[in-house]
């Protein structure tokens, strides 16, 4: 455990927010507080979303308490990116800059700048010398790795799972908050448990930026199931909505401990989108999936097919290193162990859009946050060599290009 004045030894956090400068620092956290009351649900998924600034700011106003091992990882890597500005040019620590601060502009995060730099600091430690022509020069990729002679090209870029999937996580959290006062009144009425199920071939998208994500269909699934509460119907269904109402079912669940989530998850897969309404002694749950199955990998895949010509020069052997946003523990253990993204890593590297890729990396915010295996990947990525490259058997650049799994 650390001591009780561990935070003191991260003096690198006031050097950072000068960067940024104190009153756009505070500025986005009003920002961010006023977002995380749009709804208990989608107020949870903001303030995670956020991690890194709530984070920050928490280590900043409270030196005395104990951090956490994630906010000690965040807490160097903030500390990095001053020291990281002061070796750039004039132009170059305005270009790092103009990121910081886009990071901290509408729905956009200081992921990408983190990622970029922990990626820095990563290979830093395999033993290559870290440049910056990203911000240095503008060049498309970000880093240029050094080992005995040995060059190589980084492209980092965040992108999210929602991508993929048919229903956005942040659309279905402001459904859920939105209509959960409608079923805690209908449960004070008819107490019992309640199961409703829904379909939505459509899909349902919007971010938790939206204030009133895809308000349209939003607010056409409220007013049906609220329809179907007033009349106690039992299903209603057309080619954009199927919705069955029936008694929740599932033995030994109980609202009050992880039972019926653990329940409903066996019950319904990794991909259905779940709520709980409790009322005194009732019991609502809402299980929603889209028409077809998530296809995250799958998007992935084609983010990189458009990153590597448009981030590589060609002239060096490039990675990618992609962070993949909106995961949990459950979403990113299970592409992990299905091999979806190891199989579409090396269907990407058989086309041609790969030749200059000698590599590529995923990070979500398991392996950012430093939480450790089993949920993180070993070594802080999970990365893939493409064995088509001139450059893949060359030693210097194993430690950064070798097959994690």
């Amino acid at each position: 455990m650390l001591p009780q004045s561990a935070n003191l030894a991260f003096p690198g956090l006031e050097p950072f927010l000068a960067l940024i400068g104190a009153g756009r620092w505070q500025e986005r956290l009003g920002e961010i507080r006023d977002l995380v009351t749009s709804g208990p649900r989608a107020g949870q998924a903001l303030r995670q979303r956020h991690g890194v600034e709530l984070s920050l700011e928490k280590l900043r106003r409270q030196p005395g308490a104990v951090p956490s091992a994630a906010e000690v990882l965040l807490a160097r890597i903030a500390a990095e990116i001053p020291h990281v500005a002061a070796e750039l040019t004039p132009q170059g620590r305005d270009r790092l800059i103009e990121q910081l601060r886009l990071g901290l502009s509408g729905r956009n995060t200081l992921i990408p700048v983190f990622h970029l730099i922990r990626t820095a600091m990563l290979q830093r430690s395999r033993g290559f010398t870290v440049a910056f022509p990203g911000f240095e020069d503008g060049t498309p990729h970000d880093l240029l790795l050094k080992r005995d002679r040995i060059e190589a090209e980084v492209a980092c870029e965040a992108v999210t799972a929602e991508e993929g999937r048919g229903v956005h996580r942040g659309a279905w959290f402001r459904l859920a908050d939105r209509i959960d006062p409608d079923l805690q009144t209908w449960l004070a009425a008819h107490p019992g448990r309640y199961l409703l199920k829904m379909t939505l071939p459509l899909g349902l998208r919007g971010g938790l930026h939206d204030s009133e994500p895809d308000s349209e269909t939003l607010a056409r699934l409220h007013q049906r199931i609220r329809a179907m509460l007033e009349t106690r119907s039992r299903q209603d269904h057309d080619e954009a909505i199927v919705l069955r109402l029936d008694p929740l079912l599932l033995a030994g669940a109980q609202a009050e401990d992880m039972g019926l989530i653990s329940s409903l998850r066996r019950e319904f897969g990794p991909e259905a989108h779940l709520s709980v309404t409790t009322s005194g002694g009732g019991i609502f749950v809402m299980a929603a999936r889209a028409g077809r199955e998530n296809e995250v990998a799958t998007a992935i895949r084609r983010r990189l097919a458009a990153m590597a010509p448009a981030r590589l020069s060609g002239e060096r052997p490039g990675i990618l290193s992609v962070f993949v946003e909106e995961t949990d523990r459950l979403v990113w253990g299970g592409m992990r162990e299905r091999l979806e993204l190891e199989g579409e890593a090396r269907q990407f590297m058989t086309n041609p859009e790969a030749r200059p890729v000698v590599a590529v990396s995923f990070v979500s915010r398991l392996e950012l946050f430093g939480l450790g295996e089993p949920d993180a990947a070993p070594g802080g990525e999970l990365r893939f060599r493409n064995p088509n490259h001139p450059a893949a058997g060359i030693a210097a650049l194993a430690p950064a290009v070798m097959s994690s799994v």
